[in-house]
């Protein structure tokens, strides 16, 4: 049986870094699809679907996160991990204060991950770009929502911790073992 490893966390946490490297070591990593969805809606002429529709938009990553899960179902890997997982969703949702219908909870309730990786911000790496538009305190804040909502669904989570990408990734592993 496959085991799905959520790997989540504010902006400028390192998590593509650390996907990126999981993907050079042979693991196979679901990437992280807001850029995608954020680079779609600006060849249909908007900037910032979050910001001009944050619903339109999560429906879309709900959407994406949940194919991405039932995906797994017919790998044959012992583990798989995503770069951001379906509460994240709901997670960003709260984060602005924004309301959303039953089935982003349901979808949250009926795909669960094994386990969740949490990386914490981290100023020293933190910038933004085209499509990372938040500032620092802002990471800090949708941090603290990532953490409520993943508890809220019953999930432990394993922290890793500011370090070199290779002792994260040996922590990670360790916590899996693997």
């Amino acid at each position: 049986m496959t085991k799905r490893v959520v790997i989540t966390g504010g902006p400028s946490t390192g998590k593509t870094t650390l996907i990126n490297s999981l993907k050079e070591k042979g693991f196979l990593c679901f990437d992280e699809i807001s850029r995608q969805v954020t680079l779609e809606a600006r060849q249909e002429g908007i900037e910032q679907l979050f910001l001009k529709d944050p619903l339109l938009f999560s429906k879309k990553l709900l959407e994406g996160r949940t194919e991405q899960f039932l995906r797994s179902y017919s790998i044959d890997e012992s583990v798989v991990f995503y770069d951001r997982g379906i509460p994240d969703v709901l997670a960003y949702m709260d984060y602005i204060g924004d309301t959303y219908p039953q089935e982003f909870i349901d979808q949250c309730q009926n795909h669960r991950y094994d386990s969740v990786i949490i990386l914490n911000p981290w100023k020293r790496i933190y910038s933004r770009d085209g499509e990372r538009y938040e500032t620092f305190e802002q990471a800090l804040q949708i941090h603290r929502h990532l953490v409520d909502t993943y508890k809220h669904y019953g999930y432990a989570l394993t922290e890793l911790p500011e370090d070199s990408v290779n002792n994260r990734i040996q922590i990670l592993l360790d916590s899996l073992n693997l």
